[in-house]
């Protein structure tokens, strides 16, 4: 093992292995490390499951009634991909398509007023929501042609509303929107976590409303794709592609210490009496306790059910958003659902995962409005996992660390931490202009 590379990855969460599989389709020499036996890290999808059970220390008397439990595959953090969005395009830009297949989420709904309804993103769907009346239809069907007409770069597109000063608020103004459409454009279209944005330039608002759309007419149902075989096939791609370009991966190695300079500088590990040198380290929180800060807790819920969650149209698969204002909490609360038509779970089964931001003494409480939507459950798993970043941008360290992930059913945030720790440690932006291609078309 006393090799010497350009960099060592530490950890197989998602995040660690799209960034291994970045470096080293654009050269660099990987050695991949991860106290795990698994790939996935927090990120993984447990199979069968018994192991489900075992992790979260329940009685295993009783699984025949969930049918075969290798039919069963568990995410423990699921979120969906945007179709249209940026993990997509780095699926397409490396390649890694090639290893997966995806599957449309059936619908996005969002919740109001204690029932939950569809969310509309085109012109035909906002005329036949129920989430507003007549005249407020008119104005939110305005509103999307306007964004979807605007051009950053062709300032006749943008009537009067400029993307770098004119606030989000005074944007929905603009088009005469009530407080309840611009709540549901922000949380469920924009996938805003807070509404700090109504106070900010609108150009991100219109970039975030413009990306759920284009998203929308790729394939139809929804904007959000699933792969088959659940999320733990995403970072076992990446791993796949890093190795097939020359990276080194190592599991269940527990890191005993990363070995500094006189500098403080990052030059290698030790693993036991074993020890590999690098020029950089990349890794999650877990690996760098000193370098980090918790900044709150996600409470999630993996619930087991056999049966669709109601007022969804029977959706094999669906996204349900419960924006903050609504049970009058901080965060929003995200619902997701797969099933046994994604090889996640036997037949006629479904998974429900019900995740926010903690906010009271009593985390399990705060999902109770959300758990009552999903009729029956069979059974329920708690977890309450502390959310950290990192205090150190690397820069001197040349330790670059990933955030922890947040309690959203997508990946868009992932991404942009993602983007953030790649340009971080190579000094330049990830290249998207070569991207051309279909998610589920190989390269």
């Amino acid at each position: 093992m006393e090799e010497t590379y350009d960099a060592i990855v530490l950890g197989t969460g998602l995040k660690e292995c799209i960034i291994s599989g970045m470096l080293s389709v654009s050269g660099k020499r990987v050695l991949h490390v991860d106290r795990n036996k698994y790939y996935g890290a927090e990120s993984a999808s447990i199979t069968p499951l018994e192991e489900l059970f075992n992790k979260f220390k329940m009685p295993t008397d009783n699984l025949e009634q969930y049918g075969k439990g290798r039919d069963w595959n568990v995410d423990l953090i699921p979120k969906f991909l945007m179709a249209n969005g940026q993990l997509v395009k780095l699926l397409i830009h490396t390649g890694v398509t090639k290893y997966l297949e995806f599957k449309v989420v059936d619908g996005s709904y969002v919740y109001k007023g204690d029932k939950i309804s569809k969310v509309p993103a085109d012109e035909k769907e906002a005329l036949s929501s129920n989430l507003m009346g007549l005249f407020e239809k008119r104005r939110f069907r305005s509103f999307l042609m306007f964004v979807q007409n605007f051009d950053f770069n062709d300032r006749s597109t943008w009537k009067e509303i400029d993307p770098t000063s004119t606030p989000s608020q005074k944007l929905y103004e603009k088009f005469g929107l009530d407080r309840e459409t611009g709540e549901f454009t922000g949380h469920a279209l924009a996938l805003y976590r807070d509404d700090e944005y109504l106070n900010k330039p609108c150009g991100d608002l219109i970039t975030r409303v413009k990306l759920y759309s284009e998203s929308l007419a790729r394939y139809g149902k929804s904007p959000y794709l699933y792969p088959l075989y659940g999320l733990g096939e995403l970072p076992q791609a990446f791993a796949r592609l890093s190795a097939i370009y020359g990276g080194t991966y190592m599991l269940d190695k527990p890191v005993d210490e990363i070995l500094m300079d006189e500098n403080g500088k990052a030059i290698g590990i030790r693993c036991g009496e074993e020890k590999a040198y690098c020029s950089q380290i990349y890794c999650d929180p877990s690996y760098v306790p000193d370098k980090v800060e918790r900044v709150g807790q996600v409470i999630r819920c993996i619930c087991l059910m056999n049966h669709p969650i109601p007022n969804t149209k029977d959706s094999l698969s669906t996204q349900i958003i419960i924006p903050q204002k609504q049970l009058k909490r901080k965060s929003d609360i995200y619902i997701s659902l797969v099933s046994h038509t994604h090889q996640v779970a036997a037949k006629g089964w479904f998974i429900a995962m019900v995740s926010t931001i903690v906010e009271t003494a009593n985390p399990e409480n705060e999902l109770i409005p959300a758990l009552e939507l999903l009729g029956p459950i069979k059974q329920k798993f708690f977890s309450v996992s502390d959310v950290h970043r990192p205090t150190d941008d690397g820069s001197k360290s040349q330790i670059f660390i990933s955030q922890s992930f947040d309690p959203t059913s997508h990946f868009e945030e992932t991404c942009v931490d993602v983007l953030e720790i790649y340009k971080r440690g190579t000094g330049e932006d990830f290249d998207f202009s070569k991207i051309v291609g279909d998610v589920n078309q190989d390269e």
